[in-house]
């Protein structure tokens, strides 16, 4: 089986030959891993694909989520809405919240993915990307998008929309609908654009700083429906705040994988999930960064002890922070074998 195949059937239920690897890695960690700077990423097409292209090679075994992913940071959805980016050579972009806040925010229309912000444009850069990449032999397999809560802190700041939930339900409530519909609208375009898709991927950590009464009121209707509308495909909830508390109400959202926080443990997430497969959950930045290899392989022998390697895709507990060493990756991967 290779990396993608052991994935996929775990994520959907089944036992693969071997505990499957995946990470999801961006913009953050694959600049300064290729040695360039992040504009260069983000504009030079010919960088983008050799980098992408070169990760299977030197990884032979693990498997890239989403993988081939045409990202601007955080940027992609609020620029669709009028939020001011700020351009970085050494890191991702910056967001300003919207000036004039929930009140300019929460009657304005979904954005049409092909008109609207950067969205247009990744949609032809993901075009021109398969007509590339089809006769290298590889395909894009998932599309990604954030979701409606992380959309929502950076076109108002964080502060202004854990007030609003609490003092202003109805606006946010109308503003968090209006998300909704633009991820679902943004995932089935960048899907229409693609060969063979087959899965996706959310990403949302504050949907992690809500209490359960407000998880309950606003994010169990919103991402339900959001997930339903993939029904098929494999679906990645990425949401990597501590939220014990909120394990087993987000095990019946809908989604097949979850990568979450390394401080949570992983026989009392299965205990609570015990239908979806976990993602995770050596931490990115303590140990796949500031540790050693040896470190890393023990921490992801502790995972696949505690769930007895059911329903496990060994990973970091969230994205590949930037400065991971290839070689921290590689004693990831070591875990698998011994």
């Amino acid at each position: 089986m290779n990396p993608w195949e052991r994935f996929a059937l775990v994520a959907r239920g089944g036992e693969a030959d071997r505990i499957p690897v995946a990470l999801i890695v961006d913009s953050p960690w694959l600049p300064g891993y290729a040695g360039i700077n992040t504009l260069d990423f983000f504009l030079r097409e010919d960088e983008w694909q050799r980098i992408y292209l070169g990760l299977p090679a030197r990884f032979p075994d693990v498997a890239w989520i989403p993988g081939y992913w045409i990202e601007y940071g955080m940027a992609t959805e609020p620029s669709a809405f009028g939020a001011r980016i700020m351009w970085h050579r050494d890191q991702p972009p910056s967001i300003e919240p919207v000036r004039g806040g929930l009140r300019v925010l929460a009657d304005m229309e979904a954005p049409d993915p092909q008109q609207h912000g950067l969205m247009p444009l990744i949609l032809q850069r993901y075009i021109d990307a398969e007509k590339r990449l089809l006769p290298e032999g590889e395909a894009i397999k998932m599309v990604a998008a954030r979701g409606p809560f992380a959309i929502a802190g950076w076109l108002l700041g964080i502060t202004e929309l854990l007030i609003a939930l609490k003092k202003d339900p109805e606006t946010i409530g109308r503003l968090l609908e209006t998300l909704t519909t633009t991820v679902v609208h943004w995932l089935r375009a960048q899907l229409d654009v693609l060969h063979a898709p087959e899965g996706i991927l959310v990403l949302d950590d504050i949907v992690g700083m809500l209490s359960p009464k407000l998880f309950e009121q606003f994010a169990r209707p919103l991402l339900t429906r959001l997930f339903a509308e993939f029904n098929g495909l494999i679906k990645v909830f990425h949401n990597d705040t501590p939220c014990p508390h909120l394990l087993a109400p987000m095990a019946s959202l809908g989604f097949d994988v979850f990568n979450f926080s390394h401080t949570i443990d992983m026989g009392e997430a299965q205990t609570q999930m015990p239908q979806i497969a976990l993602m995770g959950n050596v931490p990115p930045l303590e140990v796949m960064v500031r540790g050693t290899p040896e470190q890393v392989t023990r921490w992801a022998q502790t995972c696949i002890a505690r769930t007895a390697g059911r329903g496990l895709i060994l990973s970091a507990g969230g994205g590949v922070s930037p400065d991971t060493p290839p070689q921290m990756i590689d004693a990831l991967i070591s875990a698998t074998r011994s």
